[in-house]
């Protein structure tokens, strides 16, 4: 092996064009391979940040029920409908914050009361979407601290967080009051302590936040809460988490991926694009490797005839060309690696990507594994021309 190894390598010396020629095709190929791997999966995390940031990732409800016949005497069969008029909720939640929090993977929990209500401000009236939380577990879903633009995030009992499109259709801002009408009739005045902008135009139009406490009186809940939300970490986990929590609870569990199966299509959808781009790049590779090799051969017939002549058999011929197809494979992959990494040192972090910049995540380049799979694709692209070295009949070489 090592007398084959020593060929090889005079074999590539003494073309040095040609050989850094085809080092070059490689790490060209490799480049576009790990670039290609670190803008698919920085995309993934953009979206996947921007998208799932700021809901929750596991949802727990009050299990709906459905109507039941009720057994009265006679032909008729007799459907209680639910009452409408009572809210779903989780009477006894406590226990199920302690089973969550001892979950694996979860991250975050805040328990949550949810409502419907109109906004009044004089002649102008808006529906919202009334959340009450504890201020202690405010950011734990969406960063609403980090979003508040005017005013701050603390949460009296007196006191709401408006965003921020809200805030301009009413024409309101920090330290003036808003009277909300609940859905079930209760009316109460609040204090703006902050307005908030997420980003989110559903959020900034409608969400209103306020005071666990303030949001039972508002929405006649004295005990209970309306759902749990959850954040867990990696993201992927969550309907995994959520399986463990359905059969733990016996509530209704909701992954973020049942509600964003579009989001997720679209994910799978882009990987195998980007699976198929770094495919032809490996095809690419090959192809080139592989049709150097077959001219190398012929340009080389004589003196793979004098190699034979002199006693080298077949085995020692073949592996002096699967190695030399190995050596420029992996040098053009180590090659192309350091290229890569030099081209998307310079780009940001994911998160602090700015509005239509490219979300490039260089630790998802993929580098080990680009440099592996060239090396072996390299290897198994001599093979064919080795073993037509290895054919080749002495006599005639020498002759011609």
């Amino acid at each position: 092996m090592r007398y084959a190894a020593k060929l090889a390598l005079r074999h590539l010396l003494s073309s040095p064009g040609q050989t850094l020629l085809l080092v070059t095709g490689v790490a060209l190929g490799v480049t576009v391979f790990i670039f290609m791997s670190a803008l698919i999966g920085g995309l993934a995390t953009l979206l996947t940040q921007r998208t799932v940031g700021s809901i929750p990732h596991v949802t727990l409800e009050m299990r709906e029920r459905d109507p039941r016949p009720a057994q009265l005497p006679g032909t008729l069969q007799t459907v209680v409908q639910k009452d409408l008029s009572r809210r779903e909720q989780i009477a006894v939640w406590e226990p199920f914050v302690t089973v969550i929090e001892r979950t694996p993977g979860v991250v975050g929990i805040s328990p949550q009361i949810r409502g419907s209500a109109f906004v009044e401000r004089g002649q102008a009236i808006a529906p919202v979407g009334v959340t009450g939380v504890s201020p202690g577990n405010l950011s734990v879903i969406a960063d609403i601290r980090a979003a508040v633009v005017s005013g701050d995030a603390g949460l009296p009992v007196d006191g709401i967080l408006i965003g921020e499109t809200l805030a301009d259709d009413l024409g309101v801002r920090v330290g003036q009051v808003l009277r909300l009408v609940s859905d079930r009739g209760r009316e109460r005045s609040f204090r703006i302590g902050g307005i908030f902008s997420l980003g989110i135009a559903s959020a900034d139009r409608q969400a209103v936040y306020m005071n666990f406490r303030a949001a039972r009186a508002l929405f006649d809940l004295p005990t209970g809460v309306s759902r749990i939300e959850v954040k867990v970490a990696p993201v992927d986990d969550a309907p995994r988490i959520a399986e463990t929590l359905r059969r733990a609870t016996g509530l209704k569990v909701t992954a973020w991926t049942e509600e964003n199966a579009q989001l997720f299509e679209a994910l799978d959808a882009q990987a195998r694009t980007g699976t198929i781009i770094k495919a032809f790049a490996l095809i690419t590779i090959v192809v080139g490797i592989a049709s150097a090799m077959l001219l190398s051969i012929v340009r080389r017939r004589a003196e793979i005839g004098i190699m034979r002549a002199v006693g080298a058999s077949k085995r020692l011929v073949t592996t002096v060309f699967v190695l030399e197809g190995t050596l420029i494979g992996a040098c053009g992959a180590i090659g192309g690696a350091l290229l890569a990494w030099a081209a998307l040192a310079p780009f940001p972090p994911v998160s602090d990507v700015p509005g239509g910049g490219l979300p490039i995540d260089s630790g998802q380049g993929q580098f080990l594994l680009a440099v592996l799979l060239t090396t072996a694709a390299a290897a198994l692209a001599s093979i064919v021309p080795a073993r037509r070295a290895a054919s080749v009949d002495p006599v005639e070489a020498i002759g011609q």
